[in-house]
This record gives C-alpha cells, structure tokens and sequence, in this order.
C-alpha cells in the first residue's frame, strides 16, 4: 500500500457545500470526462462524512457521463470505515490516502476546505504532488454552506486560473471573499500584491454597478465593468450568471 502523505484536517462538511465548485468541474473538466478510457475523478479529503463525495458523483454522472468513477480518499482511516455504506461499487469508492492519491491515476481531482489547514509553504509541493500523473487539479475553499467559494485550476503543479463564486441572491459585498481565498493567496490580500488589487477593483466596480433590477443583474455588470477595465475576465454571461468569476492566475 502506497503511504498516504498529508494530515488529519478537522473534516467539516455540510451537504450542497460544493454545490458550486462541482457544477464548474462537469462544465470546465466535462471534455476531459468525456474523452477519457478511465473518466476516474478522486474527491481529496471528503471529510468526516462522505456526503460531499456522493454529491459529486451524482452531478457528474447527471452532468458529463453516467459511467464516472468517484473515489474519495481520507487519511484518517475511522473516516474511511465510516464512510463505506455509502459506497456504490464500482462508480463510488472510499479508501485511505492523501496527496499521493493512493498511487491513482485520476483525470481530475477536488481537494477542497483541505490545503486551508496547511502552512502556505506546503502548498507548492502538494499541488505538484496531486499533478504529478496528469490530472487536473481544482483546489480551494469555501464558508460552511457553500454560499462564497473560490478556486484554483492547477495542471502540472502551476496554477492555471483563479475562479470566485458567490450565491447572488445573498452577496452583500465582494469583500466578503477576501475570507475565503485558497491558501496561496490569502496572505497576499495586502497591498502591492495582484489579488488586494483585483479584489479592490472588483468591490470598486459593485459599488459603482448599483442597479434596481437585483444582485445577479449587479453582478453581470460589475464583471462587465471588470473586464472593460482590462482585467482579462474569462467565460461570459453564461458563467457570470451563476455568480462566477474567473481569471487567468498571472493576473
């Protein structure tokens, strides 16, 4: 048995949590799925419940391909047990393992609310650590409920892109994902760093789109008002509509 690397993290989920995150990796990580012999996706650090993987694996057999390989992986082998009647052989798994993802060879792995509970310093080999056999990597954080979440794309250990989501329907302010920023970046947010001025621009232009017509028509014009101020915005209105916004890593 390949020796799991990584640690206990405290484990914390709700169901819906990743809600947002999953329906961005059957949109941007779907072709992948697609064309894959082996469309095998590993959940890294599912939790103290399994429920986050199950999720996972019913979006994307709804979303992408019915034949979708799940397989969650915990290091903390009472989580493992704990989590085996769940488990719907041979598209959903549970086993023990950590960054080295059990010697799997995923087309794409989740680890998300995990990386949040390391040194920012073990970032970099972790990533390069879950890439390592070519998989694509969707790593990030989010609050308890999944309403503020953001993400990165990393392939070959190098970050690809930044993603920040939010529930409209209760965002007050883009402030609030300063909170919830993956751990690379978090303590950057100061300034002279990208990520306090894309953050400031962003808070800039909501407060300047105020519009009568509610928060996602706010939110489509404040990613607008973004992209005409040059920030190299990706996707369009489809993607902004639910709340998205994503950006390539440089910037």
């Amino acid at each position: 048995m390949v020796k799991p690397v990584g640690a206990i993290t405290r484990g914390t989920t709700n169901p819906n949590r990743l809600r947002r995150v999953d329906n961005f990796i059957a949109y941007h990580c779907g072709p992948l799925l697609k064309e894959a012999a082996q469309p095998l996706v590993v959940d890294l650090g599912y939790g103290a419940t399994p429920v986050t993987a199950v999720e996972l694996r019913e979006r994307l057999a709804d979303a992408v391909r019915v034949d979708v390989t799940v397989v969650g992986l915990e290091i903390d082998p009472v989580r493992v047990s704990a989590a085996q009647p769940f488990a719907d052989p041979p598209w959903l798994e549970f086993r023990r393992g950590g960054f080295e993802l059990a010697g799997l060879t995923p087309v794409v792995v989740r680890a998300f609310n995990v990386l949040r509970q390391y040194a920012e310093d073990e970032v970099a080999a972790a990533w390069r650590t879950m890439t390592a056999t070519g998989a694509v990597l969707v790593e990030g954080t989010c609050d308890e409920l999944g309403r503020i979440a953001t993400w990165t794309v990393v392939e070959d250990g190098t970050p690809a892109t930044l993603t920040l989501s939010a529930r409209l329907p209760v965002l007050e302010h883009p402030a609030v994902f300063a909170e919830r920023l993956p751990k690379a970046l978090i303590h950057h947010n100061v300034p002279g760093h990208p990520v306090h001025e894309l953050l400031r621009a962003l808070s800039r232009a909501w407060e300047t789109e105020a519009t009568p017509f509610g928060p996602r028509q706010r939110w489509l014009a404040t990613v607008r008002r973004m992209r005409a101020e040059g920030w190299p915005v990706l996707g369009g209105p489809a993607r902004w509509r639910l709340g998205e916004l994503t950006l390539p890593w440089p910037a």
